[in-house]
Parts: structure tokens; sequence; C-alpha cells
């Protein structure tokens, strides 16, 4: 699709990825952004970046009531991009159980809560595109990301699912793999990051392309060629990190 046409939802758009999607729809040239977050005070920043096409809608993925409310003030959407998430350390077999449902509820539930709520709209305005930002670990797992790593891969399963179904409503969806990304979420973590600025640019021009999985820096790109060469070397790779 065209992102010039596009009427697009973002969630977690108050900063990371989220933002940098929002900033890069908009020097696509998108009609309209739905920016989307748990609170409307943190979005303000994002709505000031052009405050007759980018609108805040309060939406935490986790309740129901909030994205039946925003999907209801969106009906001109086209583009839907899953970004919301949180990342949680530690393994499956010691970290907290409330840590396994918080991952589960917001990077697996809620993108598929979201997506039901928003993909009868999109269908109604002729079709359009739906974008899950997943993360390269759920082709690999890292014991100490094991908790964040299992609602990703849940997540990806799921898009796939959603593929298929979604395809006969004119409705393309996209997965996208990053790599480490410099954002909050990983700032502690000490390697080679990619911008979310360049991140979300490569998530345009793949939804453009009619890509559907897309690897948008170069540690994914890197890592998926290892792994479609051998998925089981890189495996063993992540669980010895």
């Amino acid at each position: 699709m065209e992102i010039k046409k596009a009427v697009a939802v973002v969630t977690g758009a108050n900063r990371g990825v989220g933002r940098a999607l929002v900033e890069a729809l908009l020097q696509h040239g998108a009609t309209r952004v739905y920016a989307t977050g748990r609170r409307l005070a943190n979005l303000a920043s994002v709505v000031a970046l052009d405050p007759e096409r980018v609108h805040a809608l309060q939406m935490d993925v986790t309740k129901p009531d909030e994205i039946a409310t925003a999907a209801a003030l969106a009906q001109d959407v086209n583009l839907l991009i899953c970004n919301a998430g949180v990342l949680d350390f530690g393994s499956l077999l010691d970290a907290p159980v409330d840590a396994l449902r918080r991952n589960m509820d917001t990077n697996y539930y809620g993108m598929l809560h979201t997506t039901r709520a928003f993909a009868p709209a999109i269908e109604s305005n002729g079709g359009g595109a739906v974008v899950n930002i997943l993360t390269l670990v759920a082709l690999a797992s890292m014991p100490g990301l094991g908790v964040y790593n299992a609602s990703k891969a849940a997540a990806w399963s799921m898009t796939q699912s959603l593929r298929a179904d979604l395809s006969k409503r004119k409705i393309q969806v996209h997965a996208v793999f990053p790599g480490a990304v410099d954002t909050d979420m990983i700032r502690a973590l000490e390697m080679p990051k990619t911008s979310a600025a360049d991140v979300a640019r490569a998530v345009l021009e793949g939804v453009e392309a009619g890509t559907e999985d897309i690897f948008p820096d170069p540690m994914s790109k890197q890592l998926y060629s290892a792994w479609k060469a051998d998925h089981k070397a890189v495996e063993r790779q992540f669980a010895s990190m």
C-alpha cells in the first residue's frame, strides 16, 4: 500500500520505535496518524510533530474497553501498526509469574485484541495493512529473555494465522523482526544498535514493497540469513548467550 494514502494507527507511540514510526509516516505523507498510548499526557510531544495530522488516543492494549473506544474513534483507518510491547528479563524457569502474564497480555493478547478491533474498519475502507512489530529473538530464544521471547514467538505464530485470515479481506499482514534498536527498552545492554528512525523507515519501505516478513536492520538481516541456512546453529548460538 502507499503510505501517502494511509490513515494509520500506531500503538505505543509515545517513545522509541513507536514515535519514530509516527515521524516516518508523516515524512512519507500519511493523511492522518492516530498515536496511541496508555496516557494521553505522554502523547503531547508526538501530537506536536503535526497537530493537524496527528491525533492522540488513549489505549492500553491490555484493556479491551479502551481498545474498543479507540477503534470507534478511528473508523477511517487503513493501516494498523501494532508496536506496543513490554520486555521483562528472566528465564522461563524462574521468572515471576506476573512477568509471564504481563508479557503475554501485552505482546500477544494486546496485539491480537487490537487487530480484531480495527480489522473491520480497515476492511470497510477497502483494505489495507496490519504491521506487527515482533523481534529477532522470536526466531531463536535467548534464555535470559525467555519471558519476552515466548510472548513474541506466540505473536509471530498469531501473525501467520492472521495473514491467512485477513488476506480474504484485502488486508496484508506484515511481521517485523528488529534486532537491537537504540531505545529505552534495551538502553542498558552494551551492543551495536540501530536507530529507531532507521528501523521505522525500513518498516514503511517494506510495507510499500509488500514484503511480508521485514528485517529492518543489519543485525536482523544477518541473523535471518544464518537462520535460513541452519536454524539449529542459530538456536545453539543464542542459547549460549
